[in-house]
């Protein structure tokens, strides 16, 4: 589907060639001039969003004064210690601030806990392991041992 025009001032060329305008190939007249930007209203160079500057200013570090000795932290963790400072002081907005933060990062269930299945899922997989076990071919072999234990979990 490409069609073959006359290219009357092609750059470089001068005798008159045929050119072909395909995929790839815009017409001479209609291609960005030397010089000219693609997308002259976009972004200027070099300028980062605010999440980069956000992080990268939280990284610098400070010099910080703890227990008499003097030592450098990043600016993340010295806002940390100024807000548990705060809450230990008596601070109610600046502990409200620190228990919101330890509930949203401080609260991860370790792997050693397993959440305990209700009755009503303890049942659907149990069905669901006989189901799987009267389906199998009669030449294959039973496990010997069950690979999922169900236990009920006791508070």
């Amino acid at each position: 589907m490409s069609k073959r025009i006359k290219n009357s001032a092609p750059k470089g060329n001068s005798d008159g060639e045929d050119y072909t305008v395909g995929y790839g190939k815009p017409p001479q007249q209609s291609r960005f001039r030397r010089g000219q930007s693609g997308n002259p209203a976009g972004r200027t160079r070099g300028v980062r969003n605010l999440g980069t500057d956000v992080r990268r200013t939280l990284r610098v570090p400070v010099r910080v004064t703890d227990g008499g000795r003097s030592r450098k932290i990043s600016t993340q963790a010295g806002m940390l210690m100024l807000l548990r400072e705060k809450a230990l002081r008596g601070d109610a907005r600046a502990l409200d601030r620190l228990v919101e933060l330890a509930s949203r990062f401080n609260n991860e269930p370790g792997p050693e806990m397993a959440q305990a299945l209700s009755a009503d899922d303890q049942a659907i997989l149990a069905a669901h392991a006989a189901e799987i076990l009267s389906t199998t071919s009669p030449t294959a072999e039973p496990p010997c041992q069950p690979r999922i234990e169900l236990h009920p979990r006791t508070r």
